[in-house]
């Protein structure tokens, strides 16, 4: 954390900026930003959600290039499917992207939240944008909030709101339509809720959720609900680049007055950087829990250096360490360590992905069944199996003996015929294997079974056939 100076409040760590000494909730309200970093991120923001709103619709080879559906468990990502198979390697994908999180946390702080969370992306580039342009900059909300209820409030609110619940419904029919897919979402408009009432009923929880998020809730969900909103100052050390005031320069803070003879900083005290806080922070207090890194304060405080004649940056992207001893050390043992774990990660998970089988194949001798004994003489053992198809091909599924010598493989109610195996699709049955008497030398005779997929050998099973040594 930063040094704390004499200007600075001794108790502004007791309490958070959302909450007054009552204990009510402190309404937030923002100046609207501008400058060169908001841009920036405005554009930035502009194509995320062009990606996130467009992403349902987006096909590779007629499935969806991303589909996170839950309740099937069925997951496509970047048109790779993942089936329950294939937990491990899903569980693994997901510590690659916490892990790489927790490496640009450490390194770059919380630029994340301030640029890509779309909790940060929707209430500052639409829900505050219609705000803005509805009620006014943040003096005019103060004052129509501190208004009676006049015909001009109560159009202002109510078209407002209507809005904020209106995105809120497009809102929550695309995340809706990435855990269903867009296909089923269309299935549900054209024919009604009626006949889909479980994921209508999704679709209504889910708007109002987001509704009340983006309308009241706000700020709080990054301070209370959100983990890695609460574990950011675990991942954060001195050397970590963060939305930082330069005390260095700036104290003491005050405004010149003229002829005064008082050596002050660059700081004049005028407060816009606090004013256009979304979390109503100062940042002159130092990196504080309720810090997005939304950088709108560094436009601010640049603003007022240029028209002071001042250098810009006295807010400004910086470590710590940087500010207090004018170094700064991005590659530490620490980051260095995360990033290393970062990379072991992705070199198995990139082996795991290249080597990944297309089917998942299961043999395994039938339990609870020993040994039987033909009417032709020959030791049987029963075997069930399970094929799962990976793909989004139909499979062509046979399975065959390869050894021991002079055994035999027949299928239960499936004949001789390959197996067809649908995209996304299961097939289970059984088969017996069949050896003559004589050809059994061990209880445990080694046994390999070939699956074959339109032709091609896709696994090799080893297992065992349980028969007498000597039969007499």
């Amino acid at each position: 954390m930063m040094p704390q100076h004499s200007t600075t409040p001794s108790t502004y760590r007791d309490t958070i900026s959302l909450v007054d000494q009552s204990g009510d909730r402190n309404w937030v309200y923002p100046k609207k930003p501008s400058g060169k970093l908001y841009q920036g991120r405005t554009w930035f923001s502009w194509l995320l959600m062009v990606l996130l709103f467009a992403g349902p619709f987006l096909k590779l080879n007629g499935h969806p290039l991303l589909l996170l559906n839950v309740l099937e468990r069925k997951f496509i990502i970047f048109g790779i499917p993942f089936w329950p198979q294939d937990l491990p390697l899903f569980a693994l994908l997901m510590l690659t992207f916490v892990v790489f999180i927790i490496v640009f946390t450490v390194v770059f702080g919380r630029v994340w939240c301030g640029w890509a969370c779309p909790q940060t992306i929707f209430m500052e580039m639409l829900f505050r944008k219609i705000e803005y342009w509805i009620e006014g900059d943040f003096k005019a909300q103060q004052k129509l909030d501190q208004s009676g209820w006049t015909n001009e409030k109560i159009i202002k609110k109510g078209s407002k709101h209507l809005l904020f619940f209106l995105l809120s419904v497009f809102i929550a029919n695309t995340f809706l339509s990435y855990l269903i897919g867009v296909d089923e979402l269309k299935k549900m408009v054209l024919e009604g809720p009626l006949l889909h009432l479980g994921k209508f009923s999704a679709l209504i929880i889910f708007s109002t959720v987001f509704y009340f998020v983006f309308a009241r809730f706000r700020e709080i969900v990054c301070i209370v609900v959100c983990p890695y909103g609460r574990l950011q100052g675990l991942m954060l050390d001195k050397n970590s680049i963060v939305v930082a005031y330069d005390f260095i320069r700036g104290e003491p803070r005050g405004f010149r007055k003229k002829g005064a003879t008082e050596q002050l900083g660059d700081c004049i005290d005028c407060k816009r950087c606090v004013h256009v806080c979304p979390t109503g922070i100062d940042i002159r207090n130092g990196t504080q829990l309720e810090c997005i890194n939304c950088t709108a304060c560094i436009d601010e405080c640049d603003d007022v250096m240029v028209k002071l004649n001042k250098p810009k940056g006295l807010v400004r992207y910086a470590s710590q360490a940087e500010i207090a001893t004018g170094k700064s050390n991005i590659f530490t043992p620490r980051s260095i360590a995360y990033f290393c774990i970062l990379i072991g990660l992705l070199t198995v998970l990139t082996g795991l992905l290249i080597t990944r089988k297309e089917l998942a194949a299961t043999i395994l001798r039938t339990p609870g069944m020993t040994y039987q004994t033909q009417l032709d003489g020959s030791i049987s053992n029963m075997y069930n199996y399970e094929v799962v198809n990976k793909t989004f091909n139909t499979q062509s599924i046979e399975v065959k003996l390869v050894s021991p010598e002079g055994a035999k493989l027949s299928m239960v109610d499936r004949g001789t015929s390959p197996l067809t195996l649908k995209e996304d699709g299961l097939i289970k049955g059984s088969f017996f294997i069949s050896i003559p008497p004589e050809s059994i030398k061990l209880n445990n005779t080694p046994v390999i079974i070939e699956i074959n997929s339109n032709g091609k050998v896709v696994k090799l099973v080893n297992t065992n056939f349980v028969g007498p040594v000597k039969i007499k």
